[in-house]
């Protein structure tokens, strides 16, 4: 049976439960143990799939075509298991299928309340799909004390009860402020934090104490003793320069080693940290560096191209380069300033988005990318933005569009209901904007003696989807004709999922998301190629 580790917060958000997680699991899987990592998020969305980037940060898609939060990305990454649908749910889900349940009489003619049917329904998610794994880490979003998360932290406290307290860990992860004014470091939110937690009825066993600086010996006794935690299991972790330190990190406090002992465990086999050390090496102290320009709608949120700004950052690390990420709101990005802007950049790259806004500055620097033959690479709506540009200003089709974005006018990319997938017709919908989208891992055939097939060393390639809009297949001949191939294509042929410009150093356009499947260890190969010809463009 799987051995279950929660991890809840307190004080404040965004303090780094799910790198924490990702840590911890990176440090057990080198001890020779298997692990998932799972995550439990309070808002009432069935899934992020239709929240603003701005509200919620990236939508991480899975292989299986789940649109999940964001955390789930630092799992893969830390971890390299692929998550699954089964990894993410939202209070949302839980009570759409409850309540689908109750309309469908399952429960007899039962009052369906919070406790025990909310509840029960959580912990079915917590324990499904686990029976593998030596360790399950669930991951509890927000704080303790949010009125949202009540119904999960009651959910994992009877957890614990059914399955056994000696096969459940709870991990309470908290903010502990440094005040300038007075030169101290306070503890008060942290106690109050377990108090909250304690009066839930759940007894954290090790908590991690987020700090801007190190926290005193006294201090940590302090938290020991009021908070009913040993001081071994108060763990201190000092805001990294890269997250990539942050196993290092907890591998010097023994998080796993405290772990284990809990759980009356022994090492399998000794913790290999020479990757994550050569990673932060190349990070923070290489020389070289290149410039690369991220023109999208969501800069102003970094959060909003999590798994891109890792795969670029990736990409650096396969090519002993730092990688300096220039963003640029497409919206405010007029052509005047285009050379401006960019003339100290060596990439350009255009990100995934949604409708009309901001498309006149993306496909202005795709111009000047194509024109200037700067390394380009543009990514799902980029890639559709490339095939608009080439069409206006190189077809000579000034009335070229998307019906996304533009109901007249010639639609070069064009909405599509339907797509085949392993054989099989998918049938999409305009009704719900939620889950019609072509989503997950589907396969791309490349063609022969392209550069993309050099750089994929594959023939056939899997990649993750999130989009609604299709290059229409009818064009490709013309296109081709003057220069830009369609390098992957869907199995039948039907589907463009890779444009390249010949007679220029590196131009690309994918349909799919390639910075989903992006490590730190195992650099996606297009980011790879990407870096390396904006580290060789003058």
């Amino acid at each position: 049976m799987a051995r279950f580790i929660f991890v809840t917060g307190g004080v404040v958000s965004s303090l780094g439960k799910g790198l924490s997680s990702a840590s911890l699991a990176y440090l057990l899987q080198s001890r020779g143990y298997k692990v998932r990592l799972r995550k439990l998020d309070p808002y009432l969305n069935v899934d992020p799939g239709t929240m603003s980037p701005f509200q919620h940060g990236e939508v991480f898609v899975t292989d299986d075509g789940a649109e999940t939060d964001l955390d789930l990305g630092h799992y893969e990454r830390f971890s390299g298991v692929s998550a699954k649908r089964s990894d993410n749910i939202t209070t949302g889900k839980i009570y759409s299928d409850v309540l689908k349940k109750e309309r469908k009489g399952k429960y007899l003619g039962k009052t369906v309340q919070v406790i025990p049917h909310i509840t029960d329904r959580i912990k079915e998610f917590i324990k499904n799909d686990s029976s593998k794994e030596d360790f399950v880490i669930c991951e509890i979003g927000g704080i303790v004390g949010d009125i949202e998360s009540l119904p999960f932290v009651e959910a994992i406290r009877q957890f614990a009860n059914d399955i056994g307290k000696k096969n459940t860990l709870f991990i309470h992860l908290t903010l502990v402020p440094y005040l300038k004014s007075s030169d101290e470091i306070k503890t008060k939110p942290t106690q109050h934090s377990v108090k909250e937690l304690r009066s839930i009825g759940i007894q954290p066993d090790i908590i991690i104490c987020r700090s801007e600086r190190p926290i005193p010996i006294e201090h940590r006794k302090k938290i020991s003793l009021f908070c009913n935690v040993d001081i071994k299991n108060v763990i201190e972790t000092v805001d990294v320069k890269t997250i990539y330190e942050a196993p290092i990190s907890f591998f010097k406090e023994k998080l796993d080693i405290q772990v284990l002992n809990y759980f009356k465990l022994k090492s399998k086999k000794p913790v290999n940290l020479t990757p994550w050390k050569k990673i932060t090496k190349v990070i923070l102290h290489t020389k070289k560096e290149v410039n690369i320009a991220i023109i999208g709608k969501y800069v102003e949120l970094k959060d909003a191209y999590k798994s891109l700004d890792e795969a670029l950052t990736h990409g650096g690390i396969e090519n002993n380069v730092k990688v300096n990420l220039v963003r640029i709101d497409s919206e405010k990005l007029k052509v005047s300033e285009i050379r401006i802007k960019l003339q100290n950049i060596s990439g350009i790259l255009i990100p995934g988005g949604f409708g009309k806004r901001g498309t006149d500055g993306k496909i202005e620097a795709i111009k000047y990318a194509r024109n200037k033959k700067i390394p380009f690479l543009g990514i799902c709506y980029g890639m559709q933005m490339a095939i608009i540009e080439f069409a206006r200003n190189k077809l000579n089709l000034k009335k070229a569009t998307s019906s996304e974005f533009d109901k007249k006018g010639l639609h070069i990319i064009g909405l599509i209901n339907e797509w085949t997938k392993d054989g099989k017709k998918i049938k999409g919908t305009d009704k719900y904007l939620g889950g019609t989208m072509r989503l997950g891992s589907y396969d791309a055939k490349l063609k022969e003696n392209s550069m993309i097939k050099k750089i994929y060393k594959k023939t056939i390639i899997k990649e993750r989807h999130r989009h609604r809009y299709e290059v229409n297949i009818a064009f490709k001949e013309k296109f081709e004709k003057n220069g830009m191939d369609f390098s992957g294509l869907s199995p039948d042929g039907e589907l463009p999922e890779i444009i390249e410009l010949r007679n220029h150093p590196w131009f690309f356009g994918v349909q799919f998301h390639p910075e989903f499947k992006s490590r730190p260890l195992a650099p996606h190969p297009l980011f790879s190629s990407f870096i390396k010809a904006t580290k060789n463009h003058k």
